[in-house]
């Protein structure tokens, strides 16, 4: 017999409007706090202390503009925070500071996040949505260098980017990017020849999230509709549809894989969190604890298994903090 799904192991509350980004930093050398950090809808990142499960500190840089991507770069003092007002913010929060050392104008009225891929000791890529609707952009960080645009084929009609994963297949090798349209599809782009590699409809409605899995090369994505959607990537570079999985209500707000493979969290606009086994879609359990629809999932990234967490953000004002590592 199944066991019930379990309670949240606690629950973070205070950020007094809903939350649509979150993102960990547990893994670091030293013997420092475990933080999670949340971007919520009133403009406010709030960092989190793991261990008194209290704010630390609160940022304000994106003009009360609601915060939808955060991801460090390189530890959890240097921060990058995206939001509605058009800015991504670089942030050095080292030493107590809270300051906004570098920002990027987007241009882009959609909510498609940007994603990071480090290239280099203290080189990143950062793909975002650009200016032109159907465009987008890839920079150089710190420098902010423009790498290239990536633009469909004339007459193609994929609309807006909806989101973005920038990847590599091994240490060294040409960065990709994994895009997914308005229309549905998702396509490999390759950055260096600024060119689409592969397309692959996957969806009726605008793909809302998607990650990928660079070793299995397998991805996953969500939209509004009932069905997650699972391809696969061969050695020629084609995607493919591997299989979908029906599901019960409609509804994916963010996809992630945990970092080592072996489970995937949905955040649900039925406000629950599903958790899935990535190797065959097993489902595994369904969390049951928001009023509302649940915008981000995130796990951790702690050295240890047995201390990982799931974080599930949503419009509830809430963060509810899961541990559901196994020993199996």
């Amino acid at each position: 017999m199944a066991l019930p799904p379990p309670d949240p192991q606690f629950v973070l509350r205070g950020t007094s409007a809903a939350v649509h980004a979150l993102h960990f930093s547990c893994s670091s050398q030293e013997p420092a706090v475990p933080v999670l950090f949340s971007g919520s809808e009133n403009g406010f990142i709030h960092v989190w202390n793991l261990k008194t499960h209290r704010v630390d500190t609160a940022l304000d840089g994106h003009g009360r503009k609601s915060v939808y991507c955060l991801e460090t770069m390189g530890g959890k003092d240097q921060l990058l925070s995206q939001g509605r007002d058009q800015r991504i913010c670089l942030w050095d929060l080292a030493e107590g500071r809270t300051a906004v050392t570098d920002s990027v104008c987007t241009e882009n009225v959609g909510f498609c996040r940007c994603s990071l891929l480090k290239v280099a000791q203290g080189r990143w890529l950062m793909a975002m949505a650009a200016k032109a609707l159907e465009e987008v952009q890839v920079l150089e960080l710190p420098s902010k260098t423009s790498v290239c645009t990536l633009k469909p084929e004339v007459g193609a009609k994929l609309g807006m980017p909806m989101c973005l994963k920038l990847w590599q297949p091994y240490c060294g090798s040409q960065p990709l990017l994994l895009a997914g349209y308005e229309d549905g599809s998702v396509v490999l782009w390759n950055l260096s020849m600024g060119k689409a590699l592969s397309q692959l409809v996957c969806h009726q409605e605008p793909v809302m999230s998607l990650d990928f899995d660079s070793e299995k090369a397998k991805g996953i994505s969500g939209s509004s509709e009932k069905v997650l959607s699972i391809w696969s990537l061969d050695e020629q570079q084609n995607l493919q549809v591997y299989k979908t999985h029906k599901l019960v209500n409609a509804g994916i707000s963010d996809i992630t894989i945990r970092p080592d493979k072996k489970i995937l969290a949905t955040a649900g606009w039925d406000h629950r969190i599903r958790i899935f086994g990535w190797k065959k879609m097993k489902p595994l359990a369904v969390l049951d604890y928001h009023t509302a629809t649940v915008h981000a999932v995130a796990f951790s990234d702690h050295k240890i298994p047995s201390e990982r967490l799931l974080a599930a953000g949503s419009k509830d004002h809430r963060i509810s903090i899961w541990s559901i590592y196994t020993q199996t």
